[in-house]
Formats: C-alpha cells, sequence, structure tokens
C-alpha cells in the first residue's frame, strides 16, 4: 500500500472547482453496489461489503459494549471539563466543503433548517437542554490539515465556532467526521490507492482530536455522497465510492486491535482506552444515483449543485441530515446524552408498559449491548435492577 500523504489542498480545490463546467445529469449510476447492500459480496472481487466486519451492517457485539462503555463516560461538564449539573455535553463535526453543508448548511450559528442541525434543533427526540451540536467543519480543509492537534482548524474551531456556542474543548465528547482526499488520481485495487491513504489520514485524524479533546469519547463517521454527475475532478467517482471502504477499513482496524488482532500498520494505534475515541458508521450516505438502494435512498441531478455535480444542494443536505439524525437516534450509544428518550423505553414506542419489561429482559438474556443498562461495558444483574427502578419511577 502507498502511505504517501497528500500536499495542503484548499488552493488545488479552489482551482479545480473553479473550472468545472455544469453538472453531468448523465450520470445516473456507475454500476457499484452500496457497502451496506454489497454485503458479503466482493467489490472488485477483493474488497468484501458491510459496513462491519464479515460482511455484516451491525456492529459487532463486543466493539458495541465498548461504545456502551464510552458513552457512559459521556456527560454533563462545565468549562474546564470537570462533571457539572449544569454542564454541557458538546458534539462537534469536523470536515470540509460537503460536510459543513450537510452538517450546518449555512454560516455557524446560522444553519439552515433543512440541515443536520436544523432538524436536531426541530426534534423533540433531541436533548436540547446539556447538548450543544457545533458546526466546526470547514470549506477548503481536507484530511492533511486536520491530522495534527496543532493544525490552525482546530484554533479557528475553538475561537469561532465553540466559542460563539458558549462550550470550550474540554466540554468536546462526541464528534462526527466526514472527510475526503481532493484530486484522486488512483483507484481499486492498485496498492496506491487514494483509498488506503484516506484510510491512513482519517486515522490521523482521529488520534489529532483525542489529543485536543481530551474528553472525547466517541466519533462517528461518514464517507462521500454519490459523484457520479460531477464534471471536476475535485473527488469524482469511483473515489467517492471508494471513500466508504476507507471508513469500514479505519473501523474494522479498531475492531481488530481491541480484540487481540493487532495494531493496523496503514490506520495506526487506535486503542480506545488510551490514544483513540470509539469508531463508528454515523451515516452511510453512498447510493448508486437514481438507482435505489435497499432502503430506497438515491440521488438525482437535481441533489447537486449545478456548478460541479459535487457538491450538495438543499435536497442532498437534507438527506444526509435526516440519515445522520436518525442513526444517532437509533443509536444505542446516544441514549444517555444525545437523546430525551426515557431509557425505560426500551421499545421506543413513546410510552411504559409491561412489553417494555419484556423486550428488555428478552435483549439482556439474549446478551445484546443495548441492554448494557448501566453503560458499564458489560452485562449484570446491575443492568436489570437499574432498568426496572427507571422503570417504576417512569422514566
Amino acid at each position: 500500500m502507498n502511505t504517501r500523504t497528500l500536499v495542503a489542498p484548499a488552493a488545488l480545490i479552489l482551482a479545480l472547482a473553479g473550472s468545472a463546467p455544469a453538472s453531468d445529469c448523465t450520470g445516473t449510476g456507475r454500476g457499484y453496489v452500496p457497502i451496506n447492500d454489497l454485503g458479503p459480496g466482493l467489490y472488485l472481487g477483493r474488497f468484501q461489503g458491510g459496513l462491519y466486519p464479515n460482511g455484516s451492517n451491525t456492529i459487532p457485539f463486543a466493539h458495541a459494549f465498548v461504545g456502551m462503555r464510552k458513552a457512559g463516560q459521556i456527560t454533563a461538564r462545565d468549562a474546564a471539563g470537570a462533571p457539572s449539573a449544569t454542564g454541557k455535553v458538546a458534539f462537534l463535526s469536523i470536515g470540509l466543503s460537503n460536510s459543513t453543508q450537510e452538517f450546518c448548511g449555512g454560516n455557524f450559528p446560522n444553519c439552515q433548517s433543512f440541515s443536520f442541525i436544523g432538524q436536531a434543533a426541530a426534534s423533540p427526540a433531541v436533548n436540547h437542554s446539556s447538548l450543544v451540536i457545533v458546526d466546526g467543519a470547514i470549506g477548503g480543509q481536507s484530511t492533511v490539515t486536520w491530522d495534527s492537534p496543532t493544525d490552525p482548524n482546530y484554533d479557528t474551531i475553538r475561537t469561532t465556532r465553540l466559542g460563539v456556542a458558549g462550550v470550550t474543548e474540554r466540554q468536546v465528547q462526541a464528534i462526527w467526521i466526514k472527510l475526503a482526499d481532493p484530486g484522486p488520481t488512483v483507484s481499486l485495487p492498485d496498492a496506491g490507492a487514494n483509498a488506503y491513504t484516506l484510510e491512513q489520514g482519517l486515522g490521523n485524524v482521529v488520534r489529532a482530536c483525542k489529543v485536543r479533546y481530551p474528553n472525547l469519547q466517541i466519533v462517528y463517521l461518514s464517507s462521500r455522497i454519490y459523484a457520479g454527475y460531477a464534471t471536476s475532478s475535485l473527488n469524482p467517482e469511483p473515489y467517492a465510492y471508494e471513500s466508504g471502504f476507507s471508513v469500514k477499513w479505519l473501523i474494522q482496524a479498531q475492531i481488530t486491535q481491541k480484540t487481540g488482532g493487532g495494531v493496523d500498520p496503514l490506520a495506526g494505534d487506535l486503542d480506545p482506552d488510551t490514544v483513540a475515541p470509539w469508531l463508528a458508521w454515523g451515516a452511510y450516505p453512498w447510493a448508486d444515483g437514481a438507482t435505489p438502494r435497499s432502503d430506497g435512498l438515491t440521488w438525482a441531478c437535481s441533489d447537486f449543485n449545478t456548478s460541479d455535480g459535487t457538491h450538495p444542494a438543499n435536497p442532498a443536505r437534507q438527506k444526509v441530515g435526516t440519515l445522520l439524525l436518525t442513526g444517532l437516534l437509533d443509536s444505542p450509544q446516544t441514549t444517555s446524552w444525545f437523546t430525551t428518550r426515557c431509557r425505560a423505553d426500551f421499545n421506543g414506542d413513546g410510552g411504559l408498559s409491561t412489553q417494555d419489561i419484556f423486550d428488555f429482559l428478552n435483549a439482556w438474556f439474549v446478551g445484546l449491548p443495548r441492554a448494557d443498562f448501566t453503560l458499564s461495558g458489560d452485562l449484570s444483574v446491575q443492568d436489570i435492577f437499574a432498568f426496572l427502578n427507571a422503570w417504576f419511577a417512569g422514566c
């Protein structure tokens, strides 16, 4: 694998974007199978699908339990990072132009209603008391501008994003990351493919974030949306599609390392108890243009800016925002800090009934991570007691 690092991309991005003609609306599909639909099948006969190992779209049990333990360490903190009943939990985005357009859609804190932040602000299921959502993504900034804790982008976030939102770096405890490298030229299966370079870069970024934000526990990652309508070389297909493998491999490297498989030579050390946060998919937003994937997601030419077919127009921003919000609301690792749903409402139907008890006990006996009610990282009778106490107390 080629582990070379790309040079600073900002000027290249501007140059490429400025030279792009209008969208190519004939690019309605490329014939690639979305990674979540590929399952145990192979891309190019070599690269297994599934968002997680072994062709699965489900987080492995052991990794999910680690995530529950990390979620248990997310708590309201004061500006100095100490736990406080009146403190805040900051959830931050890091990325480039597409990322900020999908996460906020405007100039933070003035975000569009259909962006992720806008949708979260309108959702009664989202915690609006202690949670502060901050868009830290910056246009023109790719992986290499986030891969060191001393990169200027982090100072920009501290002063112009976190500071504006009234929170500090020590209150940042969860992050959404969506990054790409500009002007890719080598695709899979070449040993020097840009997908490998991106995986390596993402490993550096999550470690940098852990240094910069000492109370960071969880990072959710996403890959690129469809780029079949693109008319610039900024990040066209198949590179947008293959960025999904970069994210998959990074998360898989942490899972493998934690289960005794050693440190991945490309992704680097990802120990979630020392140098890195816990990693999981936030949303997988790629679909093959107008061809619906299994959940119905499609990408039309009208979803993109007509200037280059690469950047998301308002419909695409809304789609990604919805995917991300839905994924976070459904994640067992967010119930203690992102959502307002009563935790004893185990089946999520909006009320408490004996069915919640049956569903919880079934999950506990089967050994599902979502039954880790105490967020300890394992299952014990204490989870049963804690659940029943919450159920009888009404929440």
